[in-house]
């Protein structure tokens, strides 16, 4: 069965610039597109880069079939002739270098750069910028609730708290980030992430006491699984878990508004009743500032179970990418110059020409700053680049399969950070300066350190 096109996961806009651009001839034309950042969240120390392997696999199946281009036409999209002409031969046939997934990203960072002809590269926007800012800020997130959680098991349980698609891909970015396995069945099939799951209050309800449900469990999943204690009691749930299966049973998961109380509880009763190997796996609405509160507290929890925050970014649902020309040829020659071309909007202004991007690090091994510029400079030695070459000449070049290279790539990144920048309250928002080399530095990419807002 053929994989089916992503030519529609598109704005209507899209296509009506292609089809002027046509019309005006700088469709042809060599250009280059960046994807970046303007600005972090507020409060944000860092963007984690999730989507990468899903946006190639999108740009791959981006080609105009029959039925495509019938409902084009008859939906008043396009017109027969050079258009639909065009659309039956497109293919992306450019080139995109970008920040692999799990790299860390700053305000202005060249997440992807995009180079090809004007039209080619430009239709490409929507569905780009729809798995970045989806999928980076699942990835940020996550990223976030791993540097609270301090190295316990996280669980992502978010799939019905999104779209079925939004979900699998949710999984794969929170995998990225820090999370250890997932609820989504889907998500373990396409990715290979380690999936998990027992039962719900429903499991509990549907039998006649709670013993008779700790006991179907028992024998299906085993001791070892974990057991949901808290339908009716908590510590009363314990009791009855443990009479049931006994005091090697593998864990408790908590569902309540008193973690903490009924955390501290439960460990002291589960010692009490013999369990003392018994995990405790935590739920209930948590993002990274309750985990870190937990965390502050000594609580003893050695699981969360995350959903809600996770799969909606905590707060910040989009990444807040832009996908913006930043160069173009003045006619069609392959040999012309690329000329610079920026935005000069107030609060929105871009600098023009492709940026060359390395990080430098500090004696200490922490990450320095973020430099930028248009022209090469000279590399330090202690620098990198976090760009690596996706697609040439339309091939993909890159394997980015592997979430588990990701997520190994995003912890050891985030070790270049500062401590104190690895909290849900960072000291420095960024947490290092995104440096402009050569060029003067975009009025919007100013903020105040310590505050994180615009100067």
């Amino acid at each position: 069965m053929d994989r089916p096109t992503s030519a529609l996961l598109t704005d209507h806009y899209e296509l009506t610039m292609v089809a002027s651009a046509l019309r005006s001839g700088v469709a042809e034309r060599r250009s280059v597109f960046e994807v970046f950042a303007r600005r972090l969240p507020a409060g944000r120390a860092y963007g984690v880069v999730g989507g990468i392997d899903r946006l190639l696999d999108a740009v791959g199946r981006f080609r105009f079939d029959d039925d495509t281009i019938a409902h084009l036409v008859a939906a008043g999209v396009v017109d027969e002739g050079p258009m639909t002409d065009w659309l039956r031969a497109y293919r992306f046939r450019g080139d995109i270098v970008g920040y692999a997934e799990g790299e860390l990203f700053f305000p202005y960072s060249p997440v992807l750069t995009v180079a090809g002809t004007f039209a080619e590269c430009v239709v490409l926007e929507t569905v780009m910028l729809s798995v970045l800012n989806h999928d980076c800020a699942v990835a940020s997130a996550a990223a976030r609730m791993a540097d609270a959680a301090g190295g316990r098991l996280l669980i992502e349980g978010g799939s019905r708290r999104t779209d079925p698609e939004s979900a699998v891909a949710a999984a794969r970015a929170s995998h990225v980030g820090g999370f250890d396995t997932t609820s989504n069945l889907e998500a373990g099939r396409r990715h290979g992430i380690p999936t998990g799951g027992t039962t719900a209050h429903a499991f509990v309800l549907a039998h006649p006491t709670e013993e008779a449900a700790f006991a179907a469990q028992r024998d299906a999943l085993g001791v070892a699984s974990t057991y949901l204690v808290d339908t009716f009691d908590v510590m009363e749930g314990i009791r009855r878990a443990v009479a049931t299966v006994g005091p090697d049973i593998g864990g408790v998961r908590i569902d309540s508004g008193e973690l903490l109380a009924d955390s501290r509880a439960a460990r002291a009763l589960l010692d009490e009743l013999g369990a003392t190997d018994c995990r405790i796996v935590v739920s209930s609405d948590l993002d990274e500032f309750r985990v870190a509160e937990l965390e502050s507290a000594s609580a003893p929890i050695d699981a969360y179970l995350v959903g809600t925050s996770l799969v909606t970014g905590s707060g910040h649902p989009t990444a807040q990418m832009v996908y913006k020309l930043v160069s173009i040829a003045d006619d069609d020659d392959p040999a012309s110059p690329l000329r610079a071309v920026g935005k000069l909007s107030p609060g929105k202004r871009t600098l023009g020409g492709r940026k060359d991007v390395h990080r430098t690090f500090d004696f200490d091994g922490r990450y320095g700053s973020e430099v930028l510029s248009v022209l090469p400079v000279e590399l330090p030695d202690d620098s990198m680049s976090p760009q690596v070459p996706l697609v040439r000449d339309g091939e993909v070049v890159a394997d980015l399969t592997d979430p588990g290279e990701a997520r190994a790539r995003c912890f050891e990144r985030r070790s270049h950070l500062r401590p104190e920048d690895r909290t849900p309250w960072p000291t420095t928002t960024p947490a290092i300066p995104t440096v402009w080399e050569g060029v003067e530095e975009p009025l919007s990419a100013a903020v105040t350190r310590e505050e994180g807002t615009p100067a």
